[in-house]
């Protein structure tokens, strides 16, 4: 067993050093050849085709649509309800289309409250609507606020589900 190891590792190390001296770099004995040189036809013309005029392409700009639903809002606050956010993100890409057109933002709140109270919760609303709209990089000048409180509701105060839809902010353009 001890006769194997030493055999083994002598092959080894023999190996190894044949390797090594193998891998050295040999210069180059044998004179480059010179490539014989062929003589080219000179190129033949080809009539080049003549240009086509270029046609104009007429650019369809899409009319915008600024027929939106209302924003909805969460009871006595000025925080936007999650399901306005489509609405709104559709908004800004219809009003991206006309950056000339002017906008009012009408907030509006259900009847619980003073009417002091919801005429400021309605301006506050209306005033969340642009903010979102200033972060999504429309002009401030753009709009104008109006807050309604809690007159001109679009359905009855007597149920919840109507006050829901009376706290809103609509989007109109300015005339």
């Amino acid at each position: 067993m001890n006769l194997n190891r030493n055999f083994l590792f002598t092959a080894l190390v023999a190996l190894s050093t044949l390797t090594f001296y193998s891998c050295k770099t040999k210069k180059l004995i044998v004179k480059p050849v010179p490539v014989p040189v062929e003589e080219v036809a000179p190129p033949v013309k080809e009539k080049k085709p003549e240009p086509v005029p270029e046609q104009k392409e007429e650019t369809v700009v899409e009319k915008p649509n600024f027929n939106l639903d209302n924003i909805q809002f969460e009871f006595n606050s000025f925080v936007l309800k999650t399901a306005s956010f489509p609405i709104l993100d559709k908004a800004v890409t219809e009003m991206k289309k006309a950056l000339e057109t002017k906008f009012i933002l009408n907030g509006y709140s259900s009847a619980e409250g003073t009417p002091e109270h919801n005429m400021s919760l309605s301006v506050d609303r209306a005033n969340a609507v642009k903010t979102y709209f200033m972060n999504a990089g429309l002009k401030a000048s753009t709009f104008t606020i109006v807050g309604h409180g809690d007159k001109d509701p679009i359905s009855s105060n007597a149920t919840e589900e109507g006050r829901a839809l009376n706290r809103r902010t609509e989007i109109k353009i300015q005339k």
